[in-house]
């Protein structure tokens, strides 16, 4: 900003320069606001209603960026109202507050001098407190241990050392808690290991991909009984959740990437006021055929609530051994067919659906957390007589559109839970299946991200990330 002495005294300069200057915020103005419609545009689009194309991880990265540009320029604007001397507007923020376990270290700013002009002393009467968020970058420390060996000087009986501690990895370099600490940036922080060993190069620790490899593949090996622990408490559930998903897994030779498949197994008691706590484990398997669900589901009888894909019916058949499943199916992929007609155009009859369908949406979130007999008795009343219409409707217009006209393949998703999902009959169904499909959003990050590059069976990636998932999802730290 130029000082007043600076300005020249032509008055059509000083008004070229005040025109410069609007036309400036001006500019200005109109980014922020393009930039925060944007961002409205953005959260709208991906956690709106109609949301189930959106890709959260992708809107997350661009709202990241928006915000970013629109932190910039209010730090531009702040910058020339301190250069101006002016108060500058404080715009409001939400920095969250500081958990109070953190430790504080206290700096006292006093005056350059606590003599009054008067020659008198100052005396503290107050003072301003102010709190800002610091870190100290992660710190490698080495644990030296000794072991002295003791001899007796009066006789030969031998000589008495302690005994070695047990390690993780025999012969080792790391301790358990670095072992922890790579799994936890894997895992929860999505770190794939070529990244944590360029993090680790730049304080001097000189650690190659493989041999994080083989310390994660060695945890993997020790948590096995976890894993089979876990496993065995979902399977004695009387109702479970399940869903795939694609994975690109390194095909050895191929030089290329085949896909594979993730299967979440998980319980989630909490809405209708259930005692198990929640629980989600993932098993790897080369295909999505039934006869993987029916592998991983050895053991398990009762209520298995999924999508509507036609391999779970392998669970249901006669010629199966074992004890007996009950399908229960989702009402949230019946009724994204219909809202992707929606989205094509103008669609009567898909927006009815959608609409009924949000009834049920609507009842089951007023009910959420109320125990199995008022949730019974609320879907008898209310849930019951909206599912008779959504059928009633579905009969009507099944019987009226063309099988093959896009409206009539969506048309054709509900049939599933016709029969799958009685909504008047159980109080545990949900009337969607959507904490399987978010535990695995791990597995939609970008490619070089992604575990594809596992040096071990893609099954102990898996068995390992369910013991930073799992409890993580329930809200614990991963590190305990």
């Amino acid at each position: 900003m130029l000082d007043t002495a600076e300005l020249p005294d032509d008055i059509a300069a000083l008004k070229a320069m005040l025109v410069a200057a609007a036309l400036r915020d001006q500019r200005k103005d109109e980014r922020i606001a393009q930039l925060e419609k944007l961002v409205a545009a953005f959260k709208q689009a991906a956690f709106g209603r109609r949301s189930e194309k959106s890709d959260p991880d992708q809107f997350e990265l661009a709202l990241e960026d928006l915000e970013t540009a629109i932190a910039a320029v209010h730090a531009e604007d702040e910058a020339e109202d301190r250069a101006a001397r002016r108060p500058a507007k404080r715009r409001s923020a939400n920095r969250g507050s500081l958990p109070k376990h953190l430790p504080r270290i206290e700096e006292i700013i006093e005056p350059e001098s606590l003599v009054c002009g008067c020659g008198g002393g100052l005396h503290c009467i107050g003072e301003d407190v102010s709190e800002r968020l610091d870190v100290i970058p992660a710190q490698f420390r080495v644990i030296v241990t000794r072991r002295p060996k003791y001899a007796c000087r009066s006789c030969t009986d031998g000589v008495v050392q302690a005994p070695a501690p047990a390690r993780l990895i025999p012969g080792g370099l790391p301790t358990e808690a670095m072992v922890a600490h790579v799994l936890v940036s894997k895992y929860a922080d999505h770190l794939p290991l070529y990244r944590q060993a360029q993090i680790y190069s730049r304080q001097g620790i000189d650690l190659d991909r493989s041999t994080l490899a083989d310390w994660v593949g060695r945890a993997a090996f020790e948590l096995r009984p976890v894993y089979d622990a876990l496993m065995a408490d979902l399977k004695r559930s009387s109702k479970l959740f399940m869903d795939e998903t694609r994975a690109p897994v390194l095909d050895p030779g191929a030089r290329k990437t085949k896909t594979g498949y993730f299967w979440a197994l998980a319980r989630d008691d909490r809405p209708w006021n259930g005692t198990a706590p929640p629980g989600v484990a993932f098993t790897y398997a080369p295909g999505r055929g039934g006869l993987h669900a029916e592998r991983i589901l050895q053991g398990f009888g009762g209520i298995l609530q999924v999508d509507g894909y036609a391999g779970y019916n392998r669970l249901i058949a006669p010629d199966r051994v074992g004890p007996g499943i009950q399908l229960a199916y989702c009402w949230a992929h019946a009724r994204r067919k219909l809202v992707e007609i929606t989205r094509a155009g103008t669609a009567p009859i898909a927006e009815e659906g959608v609409r009924l369908i949000g009834e049920l949406y609507a009842i089951e979130a007023d009910i959420r957390g109320l125990g199995p007999d008022n949730r019974l008795a609320a879907r008898q009343q209310r849930s019951a007589p909206v599912a008779a219409r959504i059928r009633e409707w579905l009969d009507y217009h099944r019987a009226r559109v063309s099988a093959k006209a896009p409206l009539g393949e969506a048309l054709k998703t509900p049939l599933h839970t016709d029969l799958g999902l009685e909504v008047g009959e159980d109080s545990s169904l949900l009337v969607q299946i959507q904490h399987p499909e978010r535990s695995h959003s791990p597995a939609s990050l970008p490619v070089r991200s992604q575990p594809q590059t596992a040096l071990w069976p893609p099954q102990q990636e898996r068995q390992t990330g369910d013991r930073i998932s799992s409890p993580y999802r329930g809200f614990l730290h991963p590190l305990g």
